[in-house]
């Protein structure tokens, strides 16, 4: 009987260990993320929704722009395991429920407020998540499993566009969507069962509903409502619809991208102000909402740190965002399928696991100047090669029945691909890395959370630039542009904070 229960305790320790909820965890994350933005879409589109329709599904990324605003009570309140296997259990109700509504009569609106729903509980759900991993592993720990951590997402991304839609579309959307709760399920059941605790209670959940009850944050609640009512009205007024018709490129800003700026321009407000507000919250109680932001940039060189954030993915925004209409232009959009599956996703997933491991054993310092450079390489690659194929582009671009451009020259396309994934899996590895080293203890979800929302923010304008420069330049000259568009971040690295391994203890 003893060495029946030490044998069970051995493997309950070996099935805790980090080397299998790295996985687990980041799977659970990409898993609902991509059933809720993009199955969503081939679902509604299945139902007969007009391209209109299915057009407003981009509405549920929100969620995971202003994820930002509520992070901090996930540091506050509970513990992150706790709110992980609290909102799993929703996400697996919402799944079921999903399946069944899916063949009924009222399937569209039913399943749309329950994708809405779900896309809130998820991004909570990425947020205990980010929060778990740093709380239950150390630096070193951290970079080490990183790569686990691009590759489960990954995998979680395929199983949802291919396993989920496959069973949809071949078979019926309930099978499908009872196969997602399925899965999704069966890691909650693990969660649940073998996922340790590293932290302990701060304030229970109780106190997060008694704060939530008082009449200052409904009022600040409603504040926050009038303010969006009032932002929607002035957009609609006319001065604003002539600015936007002025200039073009205001009129392509949407929601995701205003919050982008929005968050942007308050952390610089705080920036400017801090010493002002730190001396009013350090006589306030309840001031954790802006105890987080506020510490997030009352630090050295805190102009530095976010210049790196933003900056560091701009040449790589720009790039993939016109990636997909060159190899259209080249003529080879048959083979784009097989070139991301079999060539990009394995590279990809080699590159995350490899930075992750070099900055492991080398130190994020150390790695990271080479590993951005490496980055970087890709866009001088798609330079040349948009170069030496301009003669195909010229003569198939538009075209019905396009030329071929040979076998060695669809080789070198796999292979640039590949490198470009291979290269963005270690620059991918870094930022997260860094993300993670920027957080300070107490606010660790909050922390990522408006690090992760602030990363976004080149995208919005280089993978918006990035069409008309391709328009007006040529491919060419647009991917060498976005090799100079990530300069910036490669300039500020030898003086960036928060580099040393205790940078996010307090």
């Amino acid at each position: 009987m003893l060495k029946t229960t030490t044998t069970t305790t051995k493997l309950k320790q070996k099935l805790s260990a980090p080397h299998f909820w790295a996985f687990t965890t980041y799977f659970t994350e990409g898993f609902p993320f991509t059933l809720f933005r993009t199955v969503s879409s081939v679902f509604f589109r299945d139902l007969g929704v007009s391209l209109e329709g299915i057009g407003l599904t981009s509405l549920l990324g929100i969620p995971w722009i202003i994820k930002f605003l509520w992070s901090p009570a996930l540091d506050r309140y509970g513990t992150k395991r706790k709110w992980l296997l609290s909102v799993q259990g929703i996400l697996v109700a919402i799944m079921i429920l999903t399946a069944v509504f899916a063949s009924t009569a009222f399937a569209i609106s039913a399943t749309a407020a329950l994708f809405l729903i779900g896309a809130f509980v998820s991004a909570t759900h990425d947020i205990a998540i980010d929060g778990y991993y740093m709380e239950a592993l150390d630096n070193d720990g951290q970079a080490k499993f990183v790569g686990y951590r691009v590759m489960a997402y990954r995998i979680a991304m395929m199983t949802g566009t291919g396993v989920i839609v496959t069973l949809g579309t071949a078979f019926n959307w309930t099978l499908a969507f009872s196969g997602g709760a399925a899965i999704f399920g069966f890691f909650f059941l693990y969660h649940l069962f073998f996922l340790p605790e590293p932290q302990k209670i701060v304030h229970p959940f109780r106190e997060l509903a008694r704060s939530i009850a008082t009449l200052k944050t409904l009022g600040i609640g409603l504040a926050g409502v009038l303010a969006i009512l009032t932002i929607k009205r002035g957009i609609e007024t006319p001065f604003v619809q002539k600015l936007t018709t002025d200039i073009p490129f205001l009129s392509r800003l949407g929601f995701a991208q205003w919050a982008g700026i929005l968050l942007l321009l308050a952390l610089l407000t705080l920036a400017l102000f801090r010493k002002r507000i730190r001396k009013k919250l350090e006589n306030a109680r309840g001031s954790d909402y802006a105890a987080a932001f506020l510490t997030f940039i009352d630090r050295d060189h805190a102009g530095i740190m976010l210049t790196f954030i933003i900056t560091l993915r701009a040449g790589e925004w720009m790039l993939t965002t016109m990636v997909a209409p060159f190899i259209v232009d080249l003529g080879i959009k048959i083979h784009y399928g097989w070139i991301t599956a079999a060539v990009g996703l394995p590279a990809s997933i080699a590159g995350a696991m490899l930075g992750g491991w070099l900055i492991s054993k080398y130190t994020l310092k150390r790695t990271i100047w080479p590993l951005i450079l490496f980055q970087n390489f890709t866009n001088i690659l798609y330079m040349l090669l948009a170069f030496h194929l301009q003669p195909f582009i010229k003569i198939n671009t538009g075209a019905a029945h396009p030329v071929a451009i040979g076998g060695f020259n669809l080789f070198l396309v796999a292979a640039v691909h590949g490198f470009e994934q291979f290269s963005g899996g270690m620059g991918t590895a870094v930022l997260m890395t860094y993300l993670m080293r920027i957080c300070l203890k107490e606010h660790k979800a909050a922390h990522y959370a408006i690090g992760s929302g602030l990363m976004s923010l080149s995208g919005l304008f280089t993978g918006l630039s990035g069409g008309f420069l391709a328009e007006w330049l040529g491919y060419g000259w647009m991917f060498g542009m976005s090799f100079v568009v990530a300069i910036p971040a490669m300039i500020v690295i030898p003086f960036l904070p928060n580099m040393e391994k205790d940078a996010g203890k307090v």
